[in-house]
């Protein structure tokens, strides 16, 4: 094993009074407050650091990190194409896999040219949803930004053509009246044969790569003992998803949070840079020579 997945420091052998703070972005939603629980909460340490969560949804923590607000967060992958000379990206934490990605809803059946020119919501500008979306078909460009939990109502209620659903709506959409189109990240899966990068940790590059490589350990740390202690978990991803059914909550963190979460490994490396690739290629993204990855 690596120094870079060395154990843990367990958070009580040592003092937390002279601990460094970070600041912290993920989302509420229960496959991150899964992830992030021991973290937070000081079930495992972090070497010399200690973290002030700031929960957002996705879009806000992509604008944040964006701005430069935020030493560490979660992000969408879209984002990253727009902050890699500014941030790295961790192995663990994240959400990718199979299976798991946005999907293109309707009222009804409708062919996908119908859609080109109509007003097509998605969950923010940066989020992997919008990329996947306009990778697929580049004439689907009449956007609507909205937050994610709004679009599946908008949908129904005829204010928009079409929308692209992710988190637990891909759970409840049926119960709006809504049909599936198309599932982005299937369509990904084949077109690409990688898994779907969905969302990544991301480390200010200024604060240098020791304190990224000990916010790595600490993460994979977190999802270790979030796998190990499933139910340490229930009462903070609960507090944040109060609106969301046990069962609806248990799917979504069956879903998002598996062995990529805890490290990415070869495959889902080049998952990432297959994605920044082609987003950089049709000029989605601007280019970028920094590495996306800690050496």
């Amino acid at each position: 094993m690596s120094d870079m997945y060395a154990p843990h420091i367990p958070a009580d052998a040592r003092g937390a009074g002279d601990d460094r703070e970070l600041s912290l972005g993920f989302s509420p939603c229960p496959n991150d407050t899964f992830i992030f629980n021991a973290l937070v909460h000081g079930l495992v340490g972090c070497d010399g650091y200690r973290f002030q969560e700031r929960l957002e949804d996705v879009e806000t923590l992509n604008r944040l990190v964006l701005a430069g607000a935020l030493d560490v967060s979660k992000i969408s992958y879209h984002l990253l194409g727009f902050v890699r000379d500014d941030y790295v990206l961790l192995r663990s934490g994240g959400a990718l896999g199979r299976g798991c990605g946005p999907l293109l809803v309707a009222r009804q059946p409708v062919p996908l040219e119908s859609l080109r020119g109509a007003p097509i919501a998605v969950p923010g500008q940066y989020t992997t949803a919008c990329l996947l979306l306009r990778l697929f078909d580049p004439a689907l460009d009449n956007l609507v930004f909205m937050p994610f939990h709004e679009i599946m109502g908008a949908v129904a209620r005829g204010e928009v053509a079409a929308g692209v659903i992710i988190h637990e709506s891909r759970f409840t959409f049926a119960s709006y009246g809504l049909t599936r189109l198309l599932d982005l990240g299937a369509w990904w899966e084949r077109d690409s044969g990688c898994p779907i990068p969905l969302g990544g940790i991301v480390v200010r590059r200024e604060l240098g790569n020791d304190v990224a490589a000990i916010v790595e350990r600490a993460l994979r740390a977190s999802v270790e003992y979030a796998f190990a202690h499933p139910d340490s978990a229930s009462g903070y991803v609960h507090a944040h998803s109060q609106e969301l059914s046990d069962e609806v909550c248990a799917a979504h963190i069956n879903l998002y949070v598996n062995p990529f979460s805890l490290a990415l490994g070869l495959e889902g490396e080049s998952a990432v840079a297959t994605l920044m690739g082609r987003a950089e290629r049709v000029g989605l993204i601007p280019a970028s020579t920094c590495s996306l990855f800690l050496p």
